[in-house]
């Protein structure tokens, strides 16, 4: 079949960068002359600038979002496990009509500390933190968001951390404008963990683009010098994470405009208590 459809004269072929890497090699193997580039550089501007039907599409999703997060709040309480409270999330997104729950993050107490954990059957204790970090699908765009819980009285040091990452929040956000390297929103929100003490204990990168996909170019890192353009969407989730007590992300979803970042949600992060 390759002789037939002439695959032995490919000279060039562009990747998906999201594309298993034994589809990968199979297909290279079957293209022995083909240099293989990723097409993120032909196709990522497109992906990347959203039109204003998109935008529209980006924030309905949004507002589902902020829907299942006001599900989790109301199922939230000491004596459930976090998966009761992702089973919230995951009724609220079907009744909204949702093609696919992409995650929920439901990480109480030491679990908050692993910024990738999935809900399990540990049950909520009083003085937990809870992170609720949950997407879903619908009309072909992605939805992401995170916000945080505590049930009882917050601690001294909790208060202390979600305040930072809340500034780190607001830094970000202010960075963000058309010419602006994605690096600089980085640098921006990691400063300002760094400086308040905590910078070992932030993982990860600041961000990264949605869309089509829930995860897509733009990212926010530090080594990205892609200028910010009018249209991007991509994420902004700063966290410091604290081995064996709890985690703090706050996330927002934007899209840049002439003024600035533009919030998706219309939520406020201020921290959801359980008493």
């Amino acid at each position: 079949m390759g002789v037939a459809l002439g695959f032995g004269q490919v000279r060039q072929v562009l990747l998906d960068e999201t594309m298993r890497a034994d589809f990968v090699l199979l297909l290279l193997g079957r293209l022995p002359q083909a240099k293989a580039d990723v097409a993120v550089g032909l196709l990522g501007w497109m992906r990347m600038q959203k039109d204003p039907a998109e935008i529209d599409l980006i924030q309905r999703n949004a507002d589902l979002a902020d829907r299942a997060v006001e599900a989790a709040f109301r199922a939230l309480r000491a004596g459930v496990t976090e998966q009761a409270v992702a089973d919230a999330v995951t009724a609220s997104f079907t009744q909204d009509g949702v093609e696919g729950v992409d995650f929920t993050i439901v990480g109480s107490g030491p679990n908050g500390a692993f910024p990738h954990h999935m809900a399990s059957d540990r049950v909520v204790q009083p003085g937990d933190a809870v992170v609720i970090d949950i997407g879903a699908r619908r009309w072909g765009y992605h939805s992401d968001i995170t916000r945080m819980a505590f049930v009882g009285e917050p601690s001294a040091e909790y208060l202390k951390v979600h305040g930072i990452v809340e500034e780190a929040v607001r830094a970000a956000l202010g960075a963000v404008k058309p010419g602006v390297a994605a690096s600089s929103v980085d640098e921006a929100a990691r400063a300002v963990i760094t400086d308040a003490g905590y910078g070992e204990f932030f993982t990860h990168r600041t961000g990264h683009g949605l869309g089509l996909d829930g995860h897509e170019p733009p990212y926010l890192t530090a080594t990205n010098e892609l200028r910010l353009e009018e249209g991007m969407v991509f994420s902004i989730e700063p966290g410091i994470y604290l081995p064996g007590k709890f985690g703090v992300r706050l996330e927002e979803i934007v899209t840049v405009t002439e003024a600035g970042a533009r919030v998706f949600s219309r939520l406020p992060r201020d921290l959801f208590v359980v008493r």
